[in-house]
């Protein structure tokens, strides 16, 4: 059912916990209803340099881009945008709204990590295996 692998998505979101986590990157919660890169950008801004940052960038960037799509995906069915028997539609709509830079829109989504796992658990996966 997924082309991205399970453990892999738990890593990531492990990542994306820890960068979310520090003190000094603040993502605001009313952030935009649909992705803006440029606000993605700003909200990023100044954070190149951090490890933890690169890390998932690279890890993200590395995938093919079906694999990128279906994180969004995930993201989306965790967040409640869409429902698991509609996993088709989120893919679909996650490949309509694909861009280069879905690290960074993982990265800048308030919640992010804890809509990708439970994503995944609506798909019958867990983090906690």
């Amino acid at each position: 059912m997924l082309n991205v692998n399970p453990d892999l998505v738990c890593e990531l979101v492990q990542k994306i916990r820890e960068f979310q986590a520090q003190e000094d990157v603040v993502i605001p919660d009313d952030g935009p209803a649909s992705y803006s890169e440029d606000w993605a950008m700003q909200v990023l801004a100044g954070h190149a340099d951090d490890m933890t940052y690169q890390e998932c960038v690279e890890t993200v960037a590395d995938l093919e881009p079906d694999q990128q799509m279906e994180l969004v995906a995930l993201m989306w069915l965790g967040r409640g945008d869409f429902e698991a028997d509609d996993w088709s539609g989120a893919r679909a709509a996650a490949q309509q709204g694909w861009t280069p830079r879905t690290g960074e829109y993982l990265l800048s989504t308030p919640l992010a990590p804890d809509y990708m796992e439970e994503g995944l658990e609506a798909l019958g996966y867990d983090c906690h295996g």
